[in-house]
């Protein structure tokens, strides 16, 4: 959704800068202007300043402890945007909202996409639990787009938001407003909103990207209304030519290569749907995921897409061993391969495929970078 904002607003001529989290191969990824990353240069330099700042407010007491890791790149973003004079910044938010380092903006308008049953250790068990931590970046009398469906997540944000008088605008509320055609490549989408009527065909691939491109669509009409006048045509030029890496991604075509990088259940049952509709040749599944993952919840809507499943591991020390993941879903075990490393893993996957074969890698955005690293 922060994409497609990104490239919409960069269609108008404005200077966007879109901070985004995890990276797939590289930390300067996570902060650019518009297409272009920051450089490794101006990444090192800003970075080596706030060493030197953090060092002083520590000794001051003016800090108490060194900020995360992720708390350090927002800051970095942030200093670079101010300093290369952004006329807007697209804030992807981190695992939360409330204690998030990206909720210390002042923001024209917020946007919650989905709510899913992840990160609870710190969020929360419930998905309403989490729609309350998400909802955190709720501002008081600032307009809040939400493309939540859940019925309880979904009455969670509108409550804070009519707590703090901030206008709500539920993407899907009104009944037949979002609607999909299935053609032979993929999908295209109608979508009526408060304000105009939208057909358009995302050129990220699955039905999920349809909704996130409706919630990226009314973000952007209460952002003509309060800051500058977006035209309809870029808006959906926008959705249309938006890229990004590590979501469904044709990384080859002979055999066909897939990388994407869904962690949690409604990932893989978007992914899972994809492939099912527009690639029904023999899969080969390159799978690995990090310890605290719903791992068997996941396998078990993707494992049966698989004639094999090769089992790899990446180097982050929350990954899970391709061992501990066979462990926990032994019942696929007559089609599973073990390779902790994944260039190799992907390797054997290609040794086994055909040219009509197809070779998803998933699981992980970590996974999907370390394939990247060896072979972009």
């Amino acid at each position: 959704m922060c994409a497609y904002l990104t490239r919409l607003l960069t269609l108008h001529d404005f200077r966007v800068g879109l901070f985004t989290s995890p990276h797939l191969v590289r930390p300067e990824e996570r902060i650019r202007i518009g297409e272009n990353l920051i450089t490794a240069r101006t990444f090192s330099r800003i970075l080596t300043d706030l060493e030197k700042t953090i060092e002083t407010l520590i000794d001051t007491r003016d800090l108490l402890s060194p900020p995360t890791y992720f708390e350090l790149l927002t800051c970095l973003g942030l200093i670079y945007f101010a300093k290369q004079e952004v006329d807007i910044a697209v804030l992807e938010v981190g695992m939360g909202g409330r204690f998030d380092a990206t909720n210390v903006t002042n923001p024209a308008v917020t946007a919650v996409t989905t709510i899913s049953a992840e990160h609870q250790k710190f969020l929360g068990e419930t998905l309403e639990q989490i729609a309350f931590e998400k909802a955190g970046i709720i501002k008081e009398g600032i307009p809040v787009v939400c493309g939540v469906k859940k019925k309880n997540a979904y009455l969670t944000i509108k409550a804070r938001a009519d707590e703090l008088a901030a206008p709500f605008h539920g993407v899907f509320d009104r009944k037949g407003s979002f609607s999909v055609e299935k053609e032979k490549d993929g999908y295209s989408f109608h979508y009526t909103s408060e304000e105009d009527i939208y057909d358009y065909t995302p050129s990220l691939p699955g039905r999920h990207q349809g909704e996130n491109a409706a919630v990226a669509i009314v973000a952007a009409e209460k952002l003509s209304q309060r800051w500058r006048r977006l035209e309809r045509k870029k808006i959906v030029q926008g959705v249309q030519s938006t890229r990004w890496d590590g979501r469904l991604e044709v990384f080859s075509r002979r055999p066909l290569v897939l990388l994407d990088g869904a962690h949690n259940e409604e990932g893989a049952q978007a992914v899972r749907d994809y492939v099912r509709h527009f690639h029904p040749t023999p899969l080969i599944l390159i799978f690995a995921m990090r310890k605290d993952k719903k791992i068997e919840s996941i396998a078990d809507i993707l494992f049966p897409l698989a004639k094999t499943v090769i089992l790899t591991r990446f180097p982050f020390h929350k990954g899970a061993s391709p061992e501990e993941i066979k462990t926990r879903v032994s019942r696929y075990e007559g089609q599973i391969l073990l390779e902790p490393n994944p260039k190799k893993a992907f390797k054997l996957a290609l040794q086994q495929a055909s040219p009509h074969d197809a070779i998803l890698v998933t699981g992980s955005l970590y996974l999907v970078g370390e394939i990247k690293k060896f072979y972009a």
